[in-house]
């Protein structure tokens, strides 16, 4: 029997603990979840997790909050910038891109979702927005100059293809090592490394067909708005 009676919440309570050894507390966690899930326990009696299971499931449920809080300023100052509402929409249309390619790479990598991945999600944001910006902003001076979108497009995705290979290029080898590491806690690090480089990988890959697809359909629409009126 226990030696102390403990109680939350006025209610008797037993604190279990357990080290996971050689797997993460994450996927740890998971399997307890779908043993009760095909055991319940009894009626009347409920689990909550504690340690390190709830300060992940804390940290979570605040870099989603920022996730989506980036998003939003990243859109606001693309806003700013543009002067146009419809024009950010086109970039941000490169997150979700990346965003495929981040977590392929950590299925592929045997990556977990960490804290560190997390955070690797939320500095690829700006990373890979950075490659739509270089294509959007020089279609817009093309444009400004006098030349048809279409026409723009092509020259904009032919002259900009050069810088956005270099920089990503960089940034993927400058990631390899924290991504290969092996020493102590090294998969902490991984996950953020196979994050930028699968998101940059994949983002190199389609936003430079996606965008200007994007691009030239909204302008399409626009025009034939604006003929109608």
């Amino acid at each position: 029997s226990p030696s102390l009676l403990e109680r939350k919440d006025r209610q008797p309570a037993v604190t279990l603990t357990a080290d996971a050894l050689g797997r993460p507390s994450g996927s740890v966690a998971d399997d307890v979840v779908a043993y009760l899930k095909e055991n319940p326990l009894p009626s009347g009696i409920q689990m909550t997790w504690g340690s390190d299971i709830k300060r992940q499931n804390d940290s979570f449920g605040a870099l989603g909050s920022v996730l989506l809080i980036s998003f939003l300023l990243i859109y606001l100052i693309m806003v700013a910038l543009y002067d146009s509402f419809v024009y950010p929409f086109v970039v941000l249309f490169s997150i979700p891109v990346a965003a495929i390619g981040a977590f392929f790479a950590l299925n592929l990598s045997l990556s977990n979702l960490s804290l560190f991945a997390l955070l690797g999600l939320i500095m690829l944001m700006g990373l890979v927005v950075k490659n739509a910006i270089l294509i959007v902003d020089f279609t817009n001076q093309l444009k400004a100059e006098g030349k048809h979108f279409k026409e723009a497009l092509i020259i904009a995705g032919k002259g900009r293809m050069r810088p956005i290979l270099m920089t990503t290029l960089s940034m993927v080898v400058g990631m390899l090592p924290i991504a290969m590491a092996t020493g102590t806690a090294a998969e902490w690090k991984n996950g953020l490394a196979w994050v930028i480089i699968g998101g940059l990988l994949s983002s190199l890959i389609l936003t430079v067909f996606l965008v200007p697809m994007i691009y030239y359909l909204v302008d399409a629409v626009k025009q034939k708005i604006n003929k109608r009126n």
